[in-house]
């Protein structure tokens, strides 16, 4: 993203400065410029960021929830930036998990999904729960999902980890943690025609909800995050047991846009690999594996930004676990006598 094009610049300048001028002002202006970008990457990776993103459909689209006709539970755990730690030595880089978990219900025409995300940003943690239904409908080779979701999220913010410049400002003299909820919304809809391809679109946090800190050192305005996704399944014909699956992933607030671009090459359903590329971010390769009804994967994003080129960076780790069944009901024939055969 371009904020982190901008941390990195000052953090040069920081790191490079010689004259006495350079330190004086980065040394004048830190505790602002710390406080305004620690607010602004609040507000640019509200929504978690995973690297399986073909494989995270509900997390990010209510409309999905369902579409497997299954259910299927999907966990994720993102190591992100390792390596990378503040100028005291502490260990900041982004840390996420999730938890998901959908199922098609036919009682209710359409299905069920939750999401649980613990997110840790630095000396910020977001917890999130999402609670989507979908409602499906057959259309054409497909089914396409109309989905809405409803998400309560906490955030919490270690203020005393704030060192201030100078002792008596008013702006970081907290040293309290402190944390608080808020509630937002979400839509999406999902069209899928199983081993083909899919298509989704959806916007979330559109109430755009405040979570205010009693210190009032800082408010956070939940912003608007729309998603485009899409994939496509080719067998090749010269060799059936291959599959291609590319598949892009297209997020934005509108202040910014960035691009997951994603091929993945399967072997008979049981093996793949594959690379994406996220604009000005990483390039990742993609391993993985399926085994009965679970299925295996990992990750490693090479970074691409001024964090990796200047070593701050190792790059970024991620696995994937999921399990996916479908419920079939036994149904035992029933006999009746006729009376008039004894």
């Amino acid at each position: 993203m371009l904020i982190k094009k901008y941390l990195c610049y000052f953090t040069d300048l920081l790191y490079n400065s010689n004259t006495q001028f350079n330190i004086y002002f980065m040394k004048k202006y830190i505790a602002f410029l710390c406080l305004f970008f620690f607010t602004i990457i609040a507000f640019g990776q509200q929504e978690a960021q995973f690297s399986h993103n073909m494989f995270n459909n509900m997390a990010i689209n209510p409309g999905y929830a369902g579409s497997k006709d299954a259910i299927c539970a999907t966990l994720l755990a993102h190591q992100q930036w390792v390596g990378f730690k503040d100028a005291d030595g502490n260990k900041v880089a982004p840390q996420t998990y999730l938890v998901s978990v959908d199922g098609a219900m036919s009682a209710i025409h359409g299905g069920l999904g939750l999401t649980v995300i613990q997110d840790q940003l630095g000396f910020q943690n977001n917890n999130s729960v999402k609670l989507a239904y979908a409602y499906r409908k057959t259309l054409s080779e497909g089914t396409l999902g109309i989905g809405a979701q409803v998400e309560f999220l906490s955030k919490k913010i270690d203020f005393s980890k704030f060192k201030p410049i100078e002792t008596d400002d008013q702006l970081l003299m907290s040293t309290t943690s402190e944390n608080n909820m808020a509630i937002d919304f979400g839509l999406g809809a999902f069209y899928n025609v199983p081993n083909k391809f899919y298509v989704g679109l959806s916007g979330l946090q559109l109430a755009k909800s405040q979570i205010a800190f009693s210190t009032k050192l800082a408010k956070i305005t939940n912003a608007r995050h729309f998603y485009l996704s899409g994939g496509y399944y080719y067998t090749l014909p010269s060799n059936p047991s291959f599959e291609l699956a590319p598949s892009i992933l297209i997020k934005t607030d509108f202040a910014s846009t960035q691009f997951d671009i994603n091929a993945l090459l399967k072997y008979n359903n049981k093996f793949w690999g594959g690379v994406s590329y996220r604009t000005i971010d990483a390039i990742v390769i993609l391993l993985g594996m399926n085994w009965k009804n679970f299925h295996f994967g990992y990750s490693y994003d090479l970074t691409t930004s001024a964090l990796g080129a200047k070593g701050r960076s190792s790059g970024s780790h991620e696995i994937m676990v999921g399990y996916c069944f479908k419920i079939i009901r036994e149904f035992k024939p029933e006999s009746y006598k006729n009376p008039r055969f004894l």
